[in-house]
């Protein structure tokens, strides 16, 4: 190394000022190849034998080379893997990461804080270390390290401060372009989704009539010559029915809310009748659904759609719930500060919802493991609270069960 390099001469200042625009104009839209282009820009200007920018990544507690140069010592290094650095096995990377303080050692081989890896594996000697901010919180550290003693100086040190600032930004410009692509995909996956069903919905829809009245000719055929094997199986055919016709008023009323042709039509509605109508015929036995709250509580809604929400709240805790076991649903008011609240809660004992379920939980064609429908009751639910003015919310622990309560406004007289 020069002695010109250490003093910070004017051509080093200009190559620095370079290397700022050059990554000025890094546009890739993937974290990984920016940070690429990163450490190879880094490692053209600094001379240094390998560059790495390490972010962290939370599910496994380390710090990642997600850029690391095209150099022999970048790809010695993910050889022995030491281009995952575990926090809890330290080193000096992990103390800037931790610390949030700049690390400058002119020879590494000296120092007792250093990974044995490092020193000896890769023959480490001088090594600058400064940590990478997004967002005002720590996410990695940009590493630049050589195998000649002494060979950083402090305008280096100065430099690599700068560049690591720089590379913050980059990183939060790349990860947000990254959101907003996915973001695009996934709301073009849905629009196209939407259509197809509703479009597939409404001919589904003009089929069924037929179909209908055809079994109801069967059912009353059955019973007037009182042949009871073909009138069971007519009685599960007309059930069968019943759900697909269900699952395609669900999805009509999808394409409803998509196009704000969802409408309410509303009168006043004894909530506790109407949950007792639905506690009914949802009970079968070893699914019970038992009724709990107040004797009356008049809202002012729309009784069919309020119906379509127990009923999916139910009819989704009686398909969690263990057999024996019944689901509760409660009616109640309460007394909040803008007012009074109806409150129908559906309480079961099933295994409760993951956590990394209940993030999109309410949303459309959204599922948890195993579930066999199609991801709309929820969503549905949730639309027809808010229609009214209201909310629905939940509660679950694993082992558990899980709580859903749907919230409606009251306007007392």
């Amino acid at each position: 190394m020069t002695s010109e390099k250490k003093e910070g001469t004017p051509e080093q200042r200009n190559r620095m000022l370079q290397a700022l625009e050059e990554l000025l104009e890094i546009t890739p839209t993937d974290v990984e190849s920016a940070m690429g282009q990163v450490a190879q820009c880094v490692i053209e200007l600094t001379r240094a034998d390998k560059v790495d920018v390490f972010l962290f990544e939370p599910p496994t507690t380390s710090l990642v080379a997600v850029g690391t140069s095209d150099s022999p010592l970048g790809r010695k290094q993910k050889a022995l893997g030491l281009d995952r650095l575990p926090l809890a096995n330290g080193g000096r990377t992990v103390e800037v990461f931790q610390t949030g303080k700049t690390w400058h050692h002119p020879r590494q081989e000296e120092d007792p804080g250093e990974l044995v890896g490092i020193k000896q594996g890769l023959g480490v000697r001088s090594h600058i270390g400064v940590l990478i901010e997004v967002g005002a919180k720590p996410r990695g550290v940009l590493d630049v390290q050589s195998r000649t003693p002494d060979f950083f100086s402090t305008d280096d040190v100065r430099f690599l401060e700068t560049v690591a600032r720089w590379v913050g930004v980059v990183t939060h410009r790349v990860e947000l372009n990254e959101a907003l692509t996915k973001a695009a995909l996934e709301q073009g996956r849905r629009t196209a989704a939407e259509e197809l069903i509703t479009v597939l919905a409404h001919d589904m829809g003009n089929h069924l009539t037929p179909l209908r009245i055809r079994l109801e000719l069967l059912h009353r055929r059955a019973a007037r010559e009182k042949a009871a094997p073909y009138l069971r199986d007519v009685e599960a055919a007309e059930q069968s029915l019943k759900a697909l016709s269900q699952l395609i008023s669900d999805l009509m009323d999808v394409g409803r809310l998509e196009q704000g042709l969802f409408t309410l039509q509303q009168y006043p509605v004894d909530l506790v009748a109407l949950a007792e109508e639905v506690a009914r015929v949802a009970s079968t036995p070893g699914k019970e659904v038992q009724l709990t709250g107040v004797q009356e509580l008049v809202a002012q809604a729309d009784q069919a759609r309020l119906r379509q929400a127990l009923a999916n709240l139910v009819a989704n805790a009686q398909k969690y719930s263990p057999a024996g076991i019944p689901v509760n649903v409660d009616v109640n008011r309460q007394q909040r500060e803008d007012g009074v609240w109806a409150l129908v809660s559906v309480k079961d004992q099933g295994p409760g919802i993951a956590p990394e379920v209940m993030p999109r939980l309410f949303e459309r064609f959204s599922k948890g493991p195993g579930s066999k429908g199609l991801g709309l009751g929820l969503y549905l639910v949730r639309s027809i609270a808010e229609a009214h003015g209201g909310t629905l919310t939940v509660q679950s622990e694993l082992g558990k069960g899980a709580l859903f309560v749907l919230a409606l406004p009251l306007i007392e007289e």
